[in-house]
């Protein structure tokens, strides 16, 4: 019988945190496989080829903002509008880099550009319990290249293996489902109080009920109402104690 790694327990090299980050993460891919060929068969439904489709994946790299990038593109959207979209998707993104950057701060400037472009919410969401749990200061970028750097190659074969593949995947494959399972499978670790489950609620509320709004305004919306209702929740519990 197995025994589940102590995420609390401590790391002595960098192979070791690269080694365990690849562990975590490991599950996660499975969802992540179906949304990347969804983003490959998508790519070449618009008519890009399969070397623009790659490309693409590997300069944007966002996932659901990728796939709305893409989704205008083929309905003859202007540039700027795709772009925007894609930023305004993303802009969770802002608050990850900055919930992140006091554990990397000792990073040399070049290796927090390259954590930067690997960020998603799958690795900021490991990172930031490992983190919390007291990963050493020596190894934390280690732990975070081991979950990050799967999840990048993962995602780029998932596409070009899309694009390649086309139509040839039959409309009955669900692959869609996958993306929500995968995000589902994130919420877990990272729900441990009062208010990170409040932070979750509401932020899952709002972002239902804002889902019609225009530009996906809704995503951007809901990421801050949800931070708003922990920041509260936490406040009040440290002024009763």
């Amino acid at each position: 019988m197995t025994r589940d790694r102590d995420p609390a327990a401590p790391i002595r090299t960098s192979a070791d945190a690269a080694r365990a980050g690849a562990v975590d993460v490991t599950p996660i891919l499975i969802g992540v496989i179906p949304f990347g060929l969804l983003a490959g068969v998508t790519a070449i439904d618009i008519g890009l080829g399969v070397v623009e489709a790659s490309g693409f994946s590997v300069v944007v790299f966002a996932g659901a903002a990728q796939l709305a990038a893409i989704d205008l593109l083929g309905r003859d959207a202007a540039v700027p509008v795709a772009i925007a979209t894609a930023l305004i998707i993303n802009l969770r993104m802002l608050m990850y880099g900055a919930s992140l950057a006091p554990y990397l701060a000792h990073e040399p400037r070049w290796r927090r550009a390259g954590a930067a472009y690997v960020l998603t919410d799958q690795s900021y969401a490991l990172a930031v319990v490992r983190y919390d749990a007291g990963e050493p200061l020596r190894t934390r970028l280690a732990y975070y290249a081991g979950v990050a750097l799967p999840m990048w190659l993962s995602w780029q074969a998932a596409t070009l293996v899309g694009a390649a593949v086309g139509n040839t995947i039959p409309e009955s494959v669900p692959l869609s489902f996958a993306i929500p399972l995968m995000f589902l499978a994130l919420l877990q670790p990272a729900v441990k109080d009062r208010a990170t489950a409040w932070a979750a609620i509401v932020a899952a509320t709002v972002a239902v009920v804002a889902a019609p709004l225009p530009a996906n305004l809704g995503l951007p919306l809901a990421a801050v109402s949800g931070i708003a209702a922990g920041v509260t929740v936490s406040s009040r519990e440290r002024a009763t104690r």
